[in-house]
């Protein structure tokens, strides 16, 4: 009988415990990290309405938190929350940073907070810091899109932890997602509220399935990826202080370029009806019909066809 108390106790205690897989982190309690954040969003990898001015293509700063599994900054399938939808929308943090101060002082679920600066332009890099514990190992940012509806590339619940020991490094593809709070297609469509709200969905070469997309790519398997993010683990030199951290040298244009060239075919316009027949009366005349560039070629995709065409007639109104 005491033996199964026993049991009952042990069982209904380990049943407390949280479920996540930052339950079962034996590292020691605290472990920095450089986290560097490189944009690939090039216009050779993706030549479809890239966006060139006003604004031109770039990355809102980097907002990210460390926490416990208790705590979800965003969750792909899921909807998002007022922090997140202002901060993909516009850019705006002071939402999202309420939303993780109240996570953090109702159920302790938040460690720290950090973030980078912004990214003037579609390719470089931004980087800061960030400290883990060994109760708090996950890691969760946004980046915002810009200009874009309520796009946004992120991470959510990295686990840094393994069992008894900090991950070294880590390095993540990161492809675009939509937080399902503006419904517009395009990087530059005006501001057009989703209602009902939409769960957050990735974005692929292929979905939304429609040829206004601005990353609509067909012929594409999958969306190259539009960024990347390493975090390295900052060593303790013997005095104890952390070791200096080299930051990884920015990738210039041509190589990321050179990594990922997505062709583009021209897409042209419905011809347009046939013109007035012109000759002389009684002999066959020729009349024209056009049609105009919607999509230039890009990267050896298919060349504009024709854009006149010419048929022989018979002209009209002769006496």
């Amino acid at each position: 009988k005491v033996i199964w108390t026993l049991l009952v106790t042990i069982l209904g205690y380990a049943s407390s415990l949280p479920v996540g897989d930052d339950s079962i982190c034996t590292a020691e309690e605290l472990a920095k990290y450089s986290i560097t954040f490189t944009g690939k969003w090039s216009q050779t990898a993706f030549p479809k309405q890239y966006p060139l001015y006003r604004p031109p293509a770039q990355w809102s700063s980097m907002l990210g938190v460390t926490h416990s599994s208790d705590y979800s900054m965003w969750k792909k399938n899921e909807y998002a929350s007022n922090g997140v939808r202002d901060f993909a929308e516009k850019g705006e943090a002071w939402v999202l940073m309420k939303e993780i101060e109240e996570a953090g002082e109702k159920i302790q679920s938040v460690h720290g907070i950090f973030s980078a600066p912004a990214i003037s332009s579609g390719t470089g890099q931004t980087s800061t810091e960030l400290e883990a514990h060994s109760r708090h190992p996950l890691v969760s940012f946004v980046v915002r899109i810009v200009p874009s509806p309520d796009w946004f590339v992120g991470i959510d619940s990295l686990n840094l932890c393994e069992g008894d020991h900090w991950v070294e490094e880590v390095s993540v593809d990161l492809f675009p997602y939509d937080a399902g709070t503006d419904s517009g297609f395009t990087f530059s469509s005006p501001n057009f509220a989703t209602i009902p709200q939409d769960t957050v969905t990735e974005i692929t070469c292929s979905s939304p399935s429609h040829p206004a997309n601005s990353f609509y790519y067909p012929k594409l398997k999958i969306l190259p990826p539009i960024a990347q993010v390493t975090m390295v683990k900052i060593k303790k030199n013997q005095l104890g202080l952390p070791a200096p951290y080299l930051n990884i040298p920015a990738k210039s244009n041509e190589i990321i370029d050179s990594v990922s060239e997505t062709p583009l075919d021209c897409e042209v316009s419905q011809w347009s009806s046939w013109g007035l027949c012109r000759g002389v009366c009684r002999k066959t005349g020729t009349k024209i019909r056009t049609r105009f560039v919607l999509l230039q070629p890009a990267n050896n995709g298919m060349p504009c066809p024709n854009l006149d065409e010419e048929t022989g007639c018979e002209p009209e109104n002769c006496v």
